[in-house]
């Protein structure tokens, strides 16, 4: 299943690259960098300044999204990792309307796709995700997606083969002469995982951001440039219990600045 995934996604790179080459099949993307610090971090070091480069794109037989994130401790030093790290993820997803070319809604289901996720990053984090995506249309949201997948850890750790859920979405609300946006996602992981390493414990991941979209407001263009704040709720992170001894349970408001290009 690994090597599944990996050849499913390594397609889909190769497919998304050749935009480049062949302009007719890349039928939108975007680019950004987001600024963020936050306190009170869990398991980490408590203090964070993070900068995160973004791509999303929609293309001929379906969407892609990419992230990376540079973390830097303030000055303090993770055990594992030391005073900063990265952790990054690509997500491509294949249409089955666009690769049949044809609509395929019923209900509020507008389209089914194949959703495959590749994490990424310092120390043992790889991790291979596949399963069913569907785009939902739901009134008011500018959109929203509801991916299923199942867990392939690279190595021997536990958190091998479990599902996780998670939707994505965006909505945005008019507010004097600009808009706040609020999107994010949340990754619901719901099985436990034991194994001779070690416990992978069930977690949600809520991670929204509300943005001020303060380009238009000072007339500098619409949809570029961001201030607000991100919410990061975290039960159980990375799948450590949460006990007296060890708290995982993550509660943070981090100061955003987010620009578009």
């Amino acid at each position: 299943m690994k090597r599944t995934c990996t050849s499913l996604m390594l397609a889909g790179s190769l497919l998304a690259g050749g935009q480049a080459m062949a302009g007719d099949l890349l039928q939108w993307q975007n680019n950004s960098l987001t600024y963020l610090y936050g306190k009170d971090f869990k398991v980490n070091p408590a203090i964070q300044q993070t900068v995160t480069f973004e791509h999303a794109d929609a293309w001929k037989y379906g969407d892609n999204f990419f992230f990376v994130d540079k973390i830097f401790y303030n000055g303090d030093k993770d055990f594992n990792v030391g005073p900063n790290t990265y952790y990054g993820e690509f997500q491509p997803r294949i249409s089955l309307g666009k690769v049949l070319d044809q609509k395929i809604e019923f209900g509020p289901i507008k389209d089914v796709l194949l959703a495959m996720t590749y994490e990424f990053g310092e120390g043992d984090t790889e991790s291979y995700l596949i399963g069913p995506g569907f785009d939902l249309a739901i009134p008011g949201f500018d959109y929203f997606q509801l991916n299923f997948y199942q867990r392939h850890t690279e190595g021997p750790r536990a958190g091998d083969n479990v599902w996780q859920i998670t939707p994505v979405w965006s909505y945005t609300i008019p507010v004097g002469d600009s808009n706040i946006l609020i999107d994010g996602f949340m990754d619901w992981v719901v099985d436990n995982d034991s194994n001779s390493k070690g416990d992978y414990h069930a977690n949600l991941h809520f991670n929204p951001q509300v943005k001020y979209d303060l380009g238009k407001a000072l007339n500098f263009g619409e949809k570029q440039l961001y201030v607000g704040v991100e919410y990061d709720y975290w039960k159980d992170k990375y799948g450590i219990d949460d006990t007296r001894a060890f708290t995982t349970n993550q509660n943070v408001t981090s100061f955003l600045v987010k620009f578009h290009f």
